[in-house]
C-alpha cells in the first residue's frame, strides 16, 4: 500500500511530499522545491530508500531543489509533461525573481503523459495529465489508497493561478472536471499549498468549481 508524509518547504509554505511503498519502503519525493535537509532526515527517520524524484509541474517553489537532489543522490526524475520544459528553461529566472537559493539546471529522466504510471515498490501510480496552472502539470493517483497529489491543480476552497505564462482558465477548469473528478468523491487530494480536502468536498463547496 502507498504511505505518504507531507513536509511544507520554502518561503512559500509548498507541500512537498513523501510517498513510499509500506512493504519495500522504496520511496518518492514529489516536488522537492527546496528544504532538502528536512526531507532527507525524514527519510533517514523513517527508514527509506530514496529511489526517484516526481515532478508535477516546473514552478520555482515546486521544482528548485530537484536538480541539487538528483545530482547527489543519484535520482531519476520523473515529470513533468513537455508542456513545462519553458519553466524548467526559466528556473534561474525564477529563482531570482522570487528570491529563492539558485536552482541547478536538470533534465527529467523520463518525461510523463496522461495514462502513464509510474513505480514505487510493489504499487503502481497513475499519471494524469492536468495543464491550467502550468501547460505540463500532472498529478499523481493511487486509486487503492483514494489519494492523489494534485500539486497546484486544486486547493481546498480554491483552484490554481491561471496568470502565469502559458496558464489558461478555461483548460483549468476542464482538466478539473474532467481529470479529477472521475476519480471520485471520496478521493482525498494533497494539494501543493494549504490543507488536504477531497474532491466531494469540493465539488460541493469550492466557489471556482462547484457543480461543474
Amino acid at each position: 500500500m502507498l504511505r505518504y508524509h507531507t513536509i511544507p518547504v520554502t518561503a512559500f509554505q509548498q507541500n512537498c511530499s513523501l510517498v513510499w511503498c509500506d512493504e519495500t519502503l522504496d520511496a518518492a519525493v514529489i516536488d522537492p522545491g527546496g528544504g532538502l535537509d528536512l526531507l532527507l532526515a525524514e527519510v533517514e527517520r523513517r527508514g527509506l530508500k530514496l529511489t526517484a524524484i516526481w515532478l508535477t509541474h516546473a514552478h520555482i517553489d515546486h521544482a528548485g531543489g530537484t536538480g541539487q537532489l538528483a545530482r547527489e543522490r543519484g535520482l531519476p526524475i520523473m515529470g513533468p509533461h513537455p508542456g513545462d520544459q519553458f519553466w524548467i528553461d526559466q528556473l534561474a529566472q525564477q529563482s531570482r525573481m522570487f528570491g529563492f537559493p539558485p536552482a541547478e539546471d536538470f533534465t527529467p529522466t523520463r518525461w510523463l503523459a496522461d495514462g502513464d504510471t509510474v513505480a514505487l515498490g510493489h504499487t503502481e501510480v497513475s499519471v494524469r495529465h492536468c495543464p491550467g496552472h502550468t501547460p505540463g502539470h500532472v498529478v499523481f493517483h493511487h486509486a487503492g489508497a483514494q489519494r492523489c497529489f494534485v500539486g497546484d491543480v486544486l486547493f481546498s476552497g480554491s483552484i490554481g493561478r491561471t496568470d502565469f505564462p502559458g496558464g489558461d482558465h478555461g483548460t483549468l477548469i476542464a482538466s478539473i472536471r474532467e481529470r479529477l473528478w472521475p476519480m471520485g468523491d471520496d478521493t482525498v487530494f494533497i494539494p501543493g499549498h494549504g490543507p488536504e480536502s477531497s474532491f466531494g468536498r469540493e465539488r460541493r463547496q469550492n466557489p471556482y468549481v462547484r457543480g461543474t
